[in-house]
């Protein structure tokens, strides 16, 4: 049997699940998802995001089946890379959420974070930042991606 990917969603897939520009890729990604062909990694963070989303987004997470969810708390560690992406000026400390999402699935070793915001995380400057980073942490290379990349 093979090893699950391991995927962590930010909070502009669940958005983009609904809008008109990102919902052709979108929904494809949801449907591997519940169709159980990745593990979802799913943060604190996530679900706090969430909570100022509308209602018909935050009940995405309840249609995929719990056995193919890892449910993980932001803790200090993240928190820790998050702002040495900051200082390190990947980014800027308006981004700091976003960083908070990199370095959780970056420390819980999520094979794909998979992302819209091209500005802040989908983009290759940033994404070779993020990865030095890691690297210089002892932790892997994460790979950023769109859902485009994932659409069957």
């Amino acid at each position: 049997m093979t090893k699950k990917l391991k995927i962590y969603l930010d909070t502009s897939v669940y958005g983009g699940y609904f809008e008109p520009e990102f919902e052709a890729f979108t929904k494809p990604l949801f449907e591997r998802i519940c169709n159980g062909e990745f593990r979802l990694i799913i943060s604190d963070s996530v679900r706090d995001e969430l909570e100022k989303a509308p209602q018909y987004v935050q009940d995405l997470i309840t249609r995929i089946d719990v056995d193919y969810i890892e449910n993980i708390e932001v803790a200090g560690e993240a928190y820790d890379l998050a702002q040495e992406y900051i200082t390190e000026k990947v980014v800027g400390q308006t981004s700091f959420a976003d960083c908070v999402h990199i370095a959780s699935a970056t420390i819980h070793q999520a094979d794909y974070l998979i992302s819209w915001n091209f500005k802040h995380i989908v983009n290759v400057q940033r994404i070779r930042g993020y990865n030095t980073i890691n690297l210089r942490n002892g932790y892997p290379l994460l790979e950023i991606r769109s859902p485009r990349e994932f659409a069957l």
